[in-house]
């Protein structure tokens, strides 16, 4: 999945994005026009046949609250899929300059200048190790610290990319609504009508109406494909960040006590301590015997 942080993929696919709505409108502006300009004259006292209207005209045409809901999700749909391919990159969330910085820093035990830097930066390795060093020398405070730290910037990040899963989920059933209205109203004016309807006007109205579940799937389909891009990238970024974090707070971790050393009058130099040798079952260990000046 690494060619998904790649800047020529990130570009073909906001390339793919526009061309895909700029095909849509321009092909349904031309098939408009071309249905328009090859009807066939009228032949004696016939009236001229209704000319068939383009998907963008006949969703321009009819205007309603589903329309202007879809249309302004799409707008913010599109700001969060280019926001989250700017902010979800490597370079953005650790880049290599700051994390060599660290470790050189580390190397000169500046720390005081560490906290300093760590405070100021944004990225992820400097937001993670500023918690765990204001916890030192405790190296369990400063390792729990810096896994809270690093659990809360990878929630954040998956909830900055969340909203494109609730607006592509959103996005059919939105068309569902404006399809059942558009349904209930061409029912009403056939039931108005007395059943003698025109059924070229029925016709229209069920178009008009199925518009908005073709807006619903156009609204879901990217914002749904780019989420999950996006999940898989901020995953990878994340864990690799978490790794970068937790090198780095080795290299920090104090000197641990060592165990108290063996005396030496109890072991004598390139000697091997022997295990005591072990008491039979059912046999009593003999008393040590007192001395008798001990005794008196």
């Amino acid at each position: 999945m690494r060619r998904y942080a790649t800047s020529k993929f990130r570009i073909g696919l906001l390339a793919a994005c526009i061309a895909a709505v700029v095909f849509v409108a321009t092909s349904s502006s031309s098939w408009a026009q071309n249905q328009g300009g090859t009807a066939a004259p009228a032949a004696g006292n016939q009236a001229p046949a209704p000319q068939k209207q383009g998907l963008m005209s006949l969703i321009l045409s009819h205007p309603d609250f589903v329309s202007f809901t879809i249309a302004i999700l799409s707008i913010t749909g599109l700001t969060l899929i280019i926001q989250g391919f700017i902010k979800n990159r490597a370079s953005v969330l650790i880049p290599e300059g700051t994390t060599n910085q660290i470790r050189e820093m580390i190397q000169q035990k500046r720390f005081k200048e560490l906290i300093e830097f760590t405070e100021n930066d944004p990225s992820f390795i400097s937001k993670a190790l500023n918690p765990a060093l204001k916890r030192a020398p405790s190296f369990s405070s400063m390792k729990e610290a810096m896994e809270t730290a690093i659990g809360e910037q990878t929630a954040e990040r998956f909830r900055s990319i969340e909203y494109l899963n609730i607006i592509g989920n959103l996005g059919p059933l939105l068309g569902l609504l404006g399809t059942v209205l558009g349904m209930i109203a061409a029912f009403q004016d056939l039931m108005a009508a007395g059943g003698d309807a025109n059924p070229a006007k029925l016709a229209g109205g069920i178009s008009t109406a199925l518009c908005h579940t073709f807006l619903g799937l156009f609204l879901a389909v990217p914002c749904l494909a780019v989420f999950g891009i996006q999940r898989t990238m901020v995953d990878r970024l994340t864990t690799q960040g978490a790794l970068i974090s937790e090198e780095l707070l080795l290299l920090i971790k104090p000197a641990e006590a060592k165990p108290a050393a063996v005396s030496a009058a109890a072991v004598r130099p390139g000697a091997t301590p022997q295990p005591a040798a072990p008491v039979p079952a059912g046999v009593r260990k003999a008393p040590v015997p007192v001395p008798p000046a001990a005794q008196s």
